[in-house]
């Protein structure tokens, strides 16, 4: 009975705990990081840019579209 105890004793797997952080786990945890430092860089340059950068100016509109826009709501344009 001592026999198969001490033969059993030798084929006992024996785990060992893991030293470090898994490189997969580093990769990810660095490509993870860089995206949301890039997210939240572009969020803080577009909040800087909506307040700083004054709104675009609209083109002036040409007097031919005007009449084109008076004529189709039933105005007649001016000198016509």
């Amino acid at each position: 009975m001592a026999e198969k105890f001490a033969e059993s004793a030798n084929n006992v797997i024996v785990e060992e705990a893991s030293k470090g952080l898994n490189p997969a786990m580093i990769v990810l945890l660095v490509v993870v990081s860089f995206l949301l430092l890039f997210f939240v860089g572009n969020y803080a340059l577009y909040l800087y840019a909506q307040r700083t950068i004054p709104p675009k100016k609209k083109k002036p509109v040409s007097k031919k579209k005007l009449k084109r826009e008076k004529l189709k709501q039933g105005v007649s344009a001016p000198g016509e």
